[in-house]
């Protein structure tokens, strides 16, 4: 499709969101000892797709924080060398059944036509994906703030979203905050 026929995001410069706004009933599942595998399953698939283009495979997100209270959706962290060279990630992904849902400059992510597994292609050395392993790590030893962090997701799950990337925006505050904490204690 090109580019002028998917629908934009006005609030953010250069996001094309493919397929444009949807609305999808956001829930909070209780861990689940499956997510991990779930996540073992794709990156193996991921890595079987993209060869040595795949710089890095990381589970990230809520999914990845063990005790963590989480939307159902494994997310996964890949970093690849360039990633304007769509043809050496995001066409092997499509190839392999992902979708594309995101293309912004920087960032791309596909998922699976189910939504239950978001991958999202940054270039390696992005700050973006050194912050996700760092809130990652951080949440998964720091009991208080992970704590912090599911009661934040559950308010704000009580309220009513045009679409995720509303939800996850409204998130953004929080999520500066426990990146500041874990710079400064180093976790």
């Amino acid at each position: 499709m090109p580019s002028e026929q998917i629908p934009r995001r006005p609030d953010v410069t250069g996001l094309e969101l493919v397929g444009g706004v949807e609305k999808r009933t956001l829930v909070l599942a209780e861990p689940d000892p499956g997510w991990p595998s779930a996540y073992a399953e794709h990156e193996r698939r991921i890595r079987a797709a993209l060869g040595p283009a795949a710089v890095r495979v990381e589970h990230i997100g809520s999914t990845s924080v063990p005790g963590l209270a989480a939307k159902p959706i494994i997310d996964v962290l890949v970093t690849v060398a360039d990633i304007t060279a769509e043809e050496d990630h995001l066409d092997p992904l499509l190839a392999a059944g992902y979708v594309l849902r995101v293309r912004e400059p920087g960032h791309r992510m596909v998922r699976t036509p189910e939504r239950d597994v978001h991958v999202h292609v940054l270039q390696a050395g992005d700050p973006a994906a050194d912050d996700y392993l760092l809130l990652r790590d951080h949440l998964r030893a720091t009991p208080t703030d992970r704590a912090l962090y599911e009661r934040t997701k559950r308010d704000l799950l009580t309220r009513d979203w045009a679409d995720m990337n509303a939800y996850a925006e409204a998130k953004t505050d929080v999520i500066t905050e426990l990146k500041e904490r874990a710079r400064r204690s180093g976790t």
